[in-house]
């Protein structure tokens, strides 16, 4: 075959199936707002670059963190294991899902809840005995329960993050994240289940992968991140602006993920990884998002490995900004914060990172 021939039908063959091949996406156009990087109060620093390095053995993927009463922390990783990690430095395998535990919380019956990618909402009890607390709503199943925070008055409050892109149907959740923050089509939600009734409400809706969630120290409102705007909102539960929302933080620098109650009144926010300018310009483009589907994997947009947590008060004002661009810790989810120390969590590392308070006073 002659090679005038070969070339212009290589040539159309890759033009049609950058523009038709199926893919599982349909992307609405959206205007990302202007990144105005590490600038202000996100200013380019190293505060985390002296982290400690917590091994895990041979789990990965501390996604999120909390501590019981007797200072043992617990974090979730990626193959459904909660590990208890003693304060002599002990690590134990505690429980299993039997899914992708993600958001951790311990209810005021010391109860843990765990928010699964795979398995909905769920209680492990202390003596690790699990309990099923919410796998469906209206008849259909949980595929994404991201994160989970208990109210004043014992009312469970979790994120499903895209009901369109579940993270078990999709390759898990990271590849399911990249579905759904690509495709901006608004799967994610906010929920409230009342342990005592079953009964489910929905929040906030329509949000671009939901992800981390709080209640706020005051009990009247709850924060929820909403990783592909990047942004962080709020839903009054109580007060004069009861039922409706607001944003606490607009037009973050990085991906949020999880959020949790700090000291003094914070709320600590992890970054997982800073914004992606090909991405942003393409925000208004669905068809040229979709093209960007079709390219083989190694060739599409990647999370940069970067350290990036930071501590906002309830108006949003941001008190502390801790970053280590090196990314010998990356791909920070979120924070535990102790009274000596904040811990570390990871998408994708073998360790929990801690940093010594007074080191980033």
């Amino acid at each position: 075959m002659k090679l005038w021939f070969v070339v212009p039908v290589a040539i159309l063959l890759i033009i049609l199936y950058l523009v038709a091949w199926p893919v599982p996406i349909t992307p609405t156009a959206w205007q990302a707002p202007e990144n105005i990087g590490y600038t202000g109060d996100f200013e380019t620093n190293s505060e985390l670059s002296s982290a400690e390095m917590l091994t895990l053995g041979e789990h990965y993927g501390p996604e999120d963190l909390a501590i019981d009463d007797q200072e043992r922390i617990y974090a979730s990783v990626k193959e459904g294991v909660i590990l208890r990690i003693n304060p002599n430095g002990k690590v134990e395998h505690w429980a299993e899902t039997g899914g992708r535990p993600l958001g951790l919380r311990f209810d005021t019956k010391g109860h843990l809840l765990v928010a699964d990618a795979y398995r909905g909402v769920l209680s492990f009890d202390p003596q690790g005995r699990k309990s099923i607390l919410v796998d469906k709503i209206e008849g259909q199943p949980v595929v994404y329960a991201n994160a989970v925070d208990v109210g004043l008055d014992g009312t469970i409050y979790f994120s499903e993050s895209s009901v369109k892109f579940g993270a078990e149907a999709n390759g898990g959740t990271f590849e399911a994240s990249l579905f759904d923050i690509m495709e901006h089509g608004g799967h994610g939600r906010l929920l409230a289940f009342d342990p005592a009734t079953g009964n489910i409400r929905t929040l906030m809706d329509g949000l671009n992968f939901a992800n981390g969630v709080s209640v706020s120290h005051d009990g009247q409102s709850v924060l929820v991140n909403e990783t592909g705007g990047y942004r962080v909102l709020r839903y009054w539960l109580e007060g004069d602006n009861a039922d409706t929302t607001d944003v606490v933080i607009d037009n973050l620098p990085g991906f949020p993920d999880n959020l949790s109650k700090g000291q003094d009144g914070r709320y600590w926010l992890g970054l997982v990884s800073p914004r992606n300018p090909v991405l942003d310009s393409l925000s208004n483009q669905p068809f040229l998002r979709k093209m960007v589907q079709r390219l083989p994997a190694f060739m599409r947009p990647k999370a940069q490995r970067y350290a990036h947590i930071i501590a906002f008060d309830d108006n949003g004002i941001i008190v502390k900004n801790l970053q280590d661009a090196l990314g010998r810790f990356a791909f920070t989810t979120g924070v535990l914060e102790t009274d000596d120390s904040l811990y570390l969590s990871s998408l994708h590392e073998q360790t929990i990172g801690r940093i010594r308070k007074f080191e980033s006073d």
